[in-house]
């Protein structure tokens, strides 16, 4: 009869859990500390691997501290692999050179998974591997729990994003992508401030959530007793800070939105917003293609990268594409003549579910994301959109049908969104009012009616250029889901 897997997996872990406890027990019991404050590391390991010919011909001694990913080795010598955040390198420990004490209680005491401190100098073994000769070592840190799989790394995706910092352990690579990620903002930072944009913070809890079309999450503060929700964008409270007189403002910053999680969305993560006056949609598009460019280039020290079957090219100029005209082309229908009916008729026909989506903005949309947003592989300005799908956005000089926005399409999908703000009081007002009335048939994402940013507006705003972008960016340039590319992605409870 065969025994069942998983509990022999947890007598196992129990045992060795077990075994590393009485091993902290016995460092206790020698009056020593297994988890000291301090440390004398002087050098990265990538550093002395970058200098370990000059510094070996030197017999300069160095101390360097990381986590121990194996040992091997019998009688009185063993190889050890010692990492840190910048490198790999090999440890000699051999017992007529460290003392018998000190050897002993390495072999006894020290466990894969364990940090240590090592006073050693450099020099090569036989097999002619890159070595530092241990004089010396001291624990940093004795882990009680077994490192995954025996540094084989963890296979299944839930379980690597549930324990990310055993992904982490093992998994170098997943480390090396978040430092491309944090290049990444840095980099869209540098851009704005160098070009004259100040960084600003608005609030995370607002009275009334605007500036997207996304259902949001409430809360309660208990010391002014209202209630009050998450935001779910950046835009609103930026706009307000044109209306008091600055004039070029970015915020990046996490929002949230109760909304359903796929390869492209989660509940929370982080946006990029900036607001420039007297800037409209046109000057917006070559600003935003530089400031993609270096982004890119700075996260991934190329233009290129892949994404499923393609090379994506984000180098040059892109085309800028008519809403209208590729609509028509995708679809059959000129948006300019179909009523809601005939746009209803399609979506049917699509295998969509217009009545979940009412109004002629909102079927609009769905139509589009499904039969035209995937022909969108290569960078490209998709601009001029109907009005029904923007209430924020100005109406286009003699066509009020539409107005003047663009988005970045790439890769299938909408990677930035920038329009010529709506500036007008009355008619933000009044495009407000069509969105309640959404809300009131049953559109829990449309937006909700903002008495005091209207009120700002008629204090008067100057025409002004806004653009955003998530961090959806970086994973699609990553070719990874969205919740891979972050830290913590909330995940559900185990039972």
């Amino acid at each position: 009869m065969t025994k069942d897997r998983s509990k022999i997996e947890s007598a196992d872990f129990q045992t060795e859990y077990e075994v590393r406890l009485k091993k902290r027990e016995q460092i206790l019991a020698d009056g020593k500390e297994p988890y000291p404050a301090r440390t004398e590391k002087n050098q990265r390991i990538k550093d002395c691997l970058e200098n370990f010919d000059a510094w070996e011909k030197d017999q300069r001694e160095v101390v360097v501290a990381g986590r121990i990913k194996s040992i091997r080795g019998q009688g009185g010598l063993s190889f050890v692999g010692l990492e840190d955040e910048s490198g790999l390198i090999q440890i000699v420990l051999k017992k007529d050179h460290i003392g018998e004490k000190l050897y002993g209680d390495f072999i006894g005491l020290i466990d894969p998974g364990d940090f240590i401190e090592v006073v050693g100098a450099f020099f090569v073994t036989k097999r002619g591997e890159k070595s530092i000769d241990a004089t010396a070592w001291r624990l940093m840190s004795k882990t009680l729990r077994p490192m995954p799989e025996k540094w084989h790394g963890l296979k299944d995706i839930e379980e690597r994003l549930r324990y990310r910092y055993l992904d982490f352990i093992s998994n170098p690579e997943e480390r090396r992508m978040f430092i491309k990620k944090t290049r990444f903002w840095k980099a869209v930072r540098g851009y704005l401030s160098d070009n004259g944009f100040l960084e600003v913070e608005t609030p995370v809890l607002e009275m009334i959530p605007g500036g997207a079309d996304a259902e949001p999450f409430a809360t309660h503060h208990n010391a002014l007793d209202i209630d009050l929700y998450l935001r779910i964008s950046l835009e609103l409270p930026l706009k307000r800070l044109i209306v008091g007189g600055f004039e070029k403002v970015f915020e990046i910053g996490r929002i949230f939105r109760n909304e359903g999680i796929d390869r492209e969305h989660l509940q929370d993560y982080t946006q990029m917003e900036f607001y420039w006056a007297y800037a409209d949609y046109k000057i917006l598009m070559p600003f935003v293609r530089a400031l993609y460019q270096t982004a890119i280039k700075d996260a991934l020290g190329d233009l290129k990268h892949n994404w499923n079957d393609h090379i994506i090219d984000w180098s040059g100029d892109w085309p800028i594409v008519e809403y209208f005209e590729i609509f028509k082309e995708k679809t059959g229908l000129d948006l300019k003549t179909a009523s809601e009916k005939d746009l209803i008729a399609l979506a049917k026909k699509e295998g969509l579910q217009p009545e979940k989506h009412p109004g002629k903005g909102r079927v609009t949309d769905l139509i589009f994301k499904k039969i035209v947003r995937p022909h969108f592989v290569q960078p490209a300005f998709l601009i001029n959109p109907p009005v029904e799908i923007e209430p924020l956005a100005k109406r286009m000089e003699g066509d009020p049908d539409r107005v003047e926005r663009f988005q970045v399409m790439a890769c299938g999908t909408e990677l930035g969104k920038g329009f010529s703000e709506l500036n007008d009081p009355v008619d933000q007002r009044g495009r407000f009012k069509e969105q309640m009335k959404l809300r009131e048939i049953g559109d829990a994402e449309a937006q909700r009616m903002d008495e005091d940013f209207v009120r700002a507006l008629e204090h008067g705003m100057p025409p002004t250029g806004g653009f955003g972008f998530s961090e959806r960016l970086f994973s699609i340039i990553m070719n990874r889901p969205m919740r891979e590319t972050i830290f913590f992605p909330l995940m559900r409870p185990k039972e």
